[in-house]
């Protein structure tokens, strides 16, 4: 006979508690063991309960890492991602755990298509005024791989302003490299310029000679032994929080290709055959392009900005 004090939905929280706990003594395979860890959040995450959820947000970052079959299909069925926007902006002890979470989930392109409706979108932006490092890395990088060749979260990343606190980081913070590295990547990826994170770019600052103005150049392992892909990333202070980021891209050839063309210059720059997608050469945001310069690069994107 249960206590007569204790209320019939306490028993009741406890008996499916208690259900739950001997549950997981049951042998399970690996997508039982995600189901589970998955019905666990979509229970208890509303309440953010660090030592109930951390071993289960664990688990689903583990299958999702290790890329295991039907990962990324059962996050979004599970209906999990409005918790984790949640955590995030709650700015908890789970935040950081999230993040890496999210970042991981914004590979699959299944599981980001939904990360809009499921408020993620002005959940990782909040992030990006965090004082925490690790949790900006996260949330750049998160940002840089939602918004890859993805037009439609592009658009809506710059209506919701990832620009302003993008480049606010890198003038906070200008001497952290993986900090740096992540908002650069995130920075050109909104710009349409398509840089994967496989193509192992390397990202410098260059020197300027122009007062407020910040320089960045990112290249990629060459291919072919004859050319590779650079960035050029500029940040330029117009005025008392106005800020213009122009970002080019370019081919450049390798000493041993100069060579065997009978140039005798050590490197030099060169327009690619394949154009790929250049209707429009500049993609402005609240700017116009008219006394703007061109420019001999491939292509070229400048975002005028408001910190």
């Amino acid at each position: 006979m249960g206590h007569p004090n204790v209320p019939p939905s306490f028993k009741h929280a406890r008996t499916h508690r208690n259900k739950h706990v001997s549950s997981r003594l049951q042998p399970f395979t690996q997508n039982d063991n995600l189901n589970n860890a998955l019905g666990a959040i979509r229970v208890l995450g509303v309440e953010l309960i660090e030592d109930e959820l951390k071993p289960h947000l664990n688990t689903v970052l583990s299958n999702i890492k290790e890329k295991k079959k039907g990962a990324a299909e059962q996050v979004v069925i599970s209906g999990i991602l409005p918790i984790l926007a949640l955590s995030l902006r709650s700015r908890g002890p789970l935040a950081l755990l999230t993040a890496r979470l999210v970042a991981e989930l914004a590979k699959e392109s299944v599981v980001r298509k939904g990360f809009p409706d499921a408020g993620l979108v002005p959940a990782l932006l909040s992030v990006l005024t965090s004082t925490n490092e690790e949790l900006l890395v996260l949330a750049a990088r998160a940002i840089s791989r939602m918004s890859y060749e993805s037009s439609r979260l592009q658009e809506l990343l710059l209506r919701r302003g990832a620009v302003p606190r993008l480049v606010a980081i890198l003038l906070r913070f200008p001497a952290q490299e993986a900090l740096e590295e992540a908002c650069l990547q995130a920075l050109c990826n909104l710009s349409g310029m398509g840089v994967a994170e496989e193509a192992g770019m390397v990202w410098e600052r260059g020197a300027t000679v122009r007062p407020g103005e910040s320089l960045f150049h990112g290249v990629s392992p060459h291919t072919c032994g004859f050319a590779s892909a650079v960035t050029l990333v500029r940040v330029s202070q117009w005025g008392p929080g106005q800020v213009v980021v122009s970002i080019e891209d370019f081919q450049r050839c390798s000493s041993s290709f100069w060579n065997l063309h009978g140039n005798k210059r050590a490197s030099g720059w060169f327009p690619s055959l394949h154009l790929g997608s250049c209707a429009n050469v500049f993609k402005v945001v609240r700017f116009s392009t008219r006394n703007i310069p061109r420019k001999k690069s491939l292509k070229t994107r400048v975002f005028h900005t408001f910190l």
